[in-house]
């Protein structure tokens, strides 16, 4: 790992941000800055993804397991297609594949802009954009809101797609965009995670297949990865519950702006580097 940035904060870091609408990558990216330190290595990275998509499955268990049984169902009944699981299924499956066409394509432009402080920067300005709007719309929306639909899935994933970009928050502009397309905040905030979970698992997959191809991969694992694979994890779930109060309430626009304060401290440090 990184000298100078213990392997707590690291995993606290990456467990607060990934949820939080803030975007984990921008906060990477500014801690570079901030703290003259190179990120985690690739094996560290891994672990902590691992850690915050173990809070997910735990946050969401239940709900998961039901929703899978129902959309297995509807392969052999026809009445267990009108459930929502068969409907909701189909919908995360659309999403994850929009999201993979796109943000595959743009991995390489995402690892060369996480070396632009400048473009964090304005990615976490665009997020403060998002978020102010979907203030907006959390306070116009009444009643349960539209149900999720293979159409709004697809959108929502290609909205996940392009939030690879560093500073875009994955779940901010999903969630904004889930309530854009109708879906009540509660809704749009279940439905981003559960999308969520395919594309975590994909990538995570990707990076430990490259890191088996490595040597010595383990040896790069920093003193003290289990105190932060455990923070990442813990924090993850927390602000996995904290989020819901947020979105329930509409209580965005303190997220707005602090991302709009990190997005331009980002930028006036790339100009005076």
């Amino acid at each position: 790992m990184s000298e100078g940035l213990p392997a707590f904060f690291l995993g606290l870091l990456q467990g607060v941000t990934e949820f939080l609408p803030v975007s984990s990558s921008g906060h990477l990216a500014l801690a570079k800055q901030l703290f003259s330190v190179e990120h985690a290595s690739l094996t560290y990275d891994v672990l902590l993804h691992f850690a915050t998509m173990l809070a997910t499955l735990l946050y969401f268990g239940k709900d998961i397991l039901l929703l899978l049984r129902e959309w297995c169902s509807g392969f052999f009944s026809p009445a267990a297609r009108c459930e929502e699981g068969w409907t909701l299924g189909w919908a995360v499956l659309a999403g994850t594949v929009v999201t993979a066409a796109i943000a595959l394509p743009l991995k390489p432009v995402v690892e060369r802009m996480m070396e632009l402080p400048g473009a964090v920067g304005a990615g976490l300005l665009l997020t403060s954009l998002l978020l102010w709007r979907g203030s907006s719309i959390a306070s116009s929306l009444k009643g349960a809101g539209k149900p999720i639909s293979l159409g709004r899935g697809f959108l929502i994933g290609l909205v996940q797609g392009v939030a690879v970009l560093p500073g875009v928050s994955r779940s901010g502009s999903t969630i904004v965009a889930g309530m854009s397309a109708g879906l009540s905040a509660p809704a749009a905030f279940r439905f981003s995670f559960l999308l969520s979970l395919p594309a975590v698992f994909g990538a995570t997959l990707l990076e430990v297949r490259g890191l088996l191809k490595t040597a010595g991969w383990a040896s790069s694992l920093p003193a003290g990865w289990i105190a932060g694979f455990f923070a990442s994890f813990l924090a993850g779930f927390f602000s996995l519950v904290l989020l819901r109060r947020v979105v329930s309430a509409g209580k965005w626009r303190p997220f707005a702006v602090y991302c709009a304060f990190a997005g331009t401290l980002s930028i006036v440090l790339s100009l005076l580097g």
